[in-house]
């Protein structure tokens, strides 16, 4: 068997991967794992979820797993994941657990846990957790009579992490009318209010969840409405975030899309004139388009690169003693403010950088060009993702496109860490000769993986 945690926690189609069972299994030996030293003969963890039908039957499961072993459980209701984050430190909890598939439609679902200090777990801590899930260490020890831990109710989480989002920036939005499209997941308990507080006129869309309608055609992964909207309404801009509000995308007063590469480039040429860019350097990961490296080469900041996944980005901003860096998907990490991506914190210091720079927002993003990008997804079968990295047809015909765009270009080829996915990127001048080259190899994939 596999790993259970990919690179952003447990996912899979709940009530069929993601079963109660296994959510109990990761609830009691998460407790065993990350409570060795918690001082309290019972200590809280505490639990959030996004909008998704299933959250409630998964924190049951969870609940009963960590009350099972002596855990109380401090339920927050719906909250962005990056509220978990802070709030787990706020309120002095040993540890936070999210409930969400992020950007997946609403048949999946995910369970991503955070340290007491508001990061996700390493690798070292999910492999011993995996071990007692599989039964290759010992099970934590079931309690009874008063040992069993309780479930609690917070009724201040979502306005405690909103006055926190509201209090990284000292610059009003007064005069500013922008979209928020929320994708029908967290955002919309929340994302009005941040930015109604600052002064901002919002009107909102995807912004009515049903537990079935979480980042259906909406939201970060689906922008045209917004973007239509934006246009049509004459705003500002507009942002649009995903199921669990970790990622955000902005969209220029023209209706153009910017991106979370152009939003980091946005934001830390703001913060190096500000003499805030610490050791003058952004972190992105390899997927980050060209476009990027050569508007860090042109304004004269360092671009540090990594594995793609947010936590390989927080692992090298923490190591490094960098404070922005993030992925071009929107996950956006801002170090001075919180632990992991956070998007409506993102579209706050966004909408700073305009208000402060006195620009459009599509003037900001015109310091950074994007090159074309083909990114095609296959789908592949589980034993494919074990065979990909060993395939000398992939490999070879991955060379041959990189012969071809004869560094004119680049070619990216990875399996997805958290979807039965093998992902083919390819960027270059010539879009039509990208697409070639893309469907080429995405089709040898197919064959030789699905």
């Amino acid at each position: 068997m596999g790993r259970l945690f990919g690179t952003d926690g447990v996912r899979g189609i709940a009530n069929k991967d993601l079963t109660n069972e296994l959510a109990m299994k990761i609830g009691a030996a998460a407790a065993a794992v990350l409570l060795k030293e918690a001082k309290s003969t019972k200590p809280t963890v505490l639990i959030g979820k996004d909008t998704r039908a299933s959250g409630d039957m998964l924190e049951a499961a969870l609940t009963a797993g960590l009350c099972s072993v002596g855990c109380n459980v401090l339920s927050i209701g719906i909250v962005p994941t990056p509220a978990v984050a802070y709030l787990v430190g706020k309120y002095e909890c040993e540890a936070g657990i999210m409930i969400s598939a992020s950007h997946n439609p609403c048949e999946y679902n995910g369970i991503k846990i955070f340290q007491k200090s508001g990061y996700k777990l390493d690798d070292a801590i999910e492999d011993e957790i995996e071990k007692i899930i599989l039964g290759e260490e010992e099970a934590p020890e079931m309690k009874i009579g008063g040992e069993v831990g309780n479930r609690l109710y917070s009724k201040t989480a979502v306005k405690d992490y909103i006055e926190h989002v509201v209090s990284t920036t000292d610059v009003r939005f007064d005069g500013m009318s922008i979209a928020l499209d929320c994708a029908n997941g967290s955002a919309s308990v929340c994302a009005k209010e941040i930015f109604t507080a600052l002064g901002a006129k919002c009107l909102m869309l995807s912004d009515t969840p049903d537990g079935v309608n979480i980042n259906d055609g909406c939201g970060s992964t689906h922008p045209e409405e917004l973007m239509k909207f934006v246009k049509d309404a004459r705003l500002d801009l507009g942002l649009a975030f995903d199921g669990d509000a970790d990622r955000m995308l902005a969209v220029d007063e023209n209706g153009e899309l910017v991106d979370g590469d152009k939003v980091i480039a946005i934001c830390a040429n703001k913060m190096k004139s500000e003499g805030k860019l610490k050791n003058n350097t952004a972190v992105v990961t390899v997927m980050s388009n060209m476009g990027f490296f050569k508007f860090c080469d042109e304004y004269d900041i360092h671009c540090a690169r990594t594995a793609v996944g947010d936590r390989y980005v927080l692992e090298r901003m923490l190591k490094d003693g960098y404070n922005i860096g993030g992925e071009q998907s929107g996950h956006v990490i801002f170090l001075d403010f919180a632990t992991t991506g956070d998007g409506e914190l993102s579209g706050v210091q966004l909408i700073e950088t305009v208000v402060k720079s006195g620009k459009k927002l599509s003037e900001l993003a015109s310091i950074m060009t994007v090159y074309p990008q083909v990114l095609i997804n296959v789908k592949v079968s589980p034993e494919g993702k074990q065979k990909y990295n060993n395939d000398e047809y992939i490999i070879a015909a991955t060379q041959k496109a990189e012969m071809e765009l004869m560094g004119d270009g680049r070619v990216l080829v990875r399996v997805s860490g958290t979807e039965p996915l093998v992902r083919v990127m390819l960027e270059g001048k010539d879009i039509d000769h990208i697409t070639k080259l893309g469907n080429d190899i995405a089709e040898v994939v197919k064959e030789r993986l699905s």
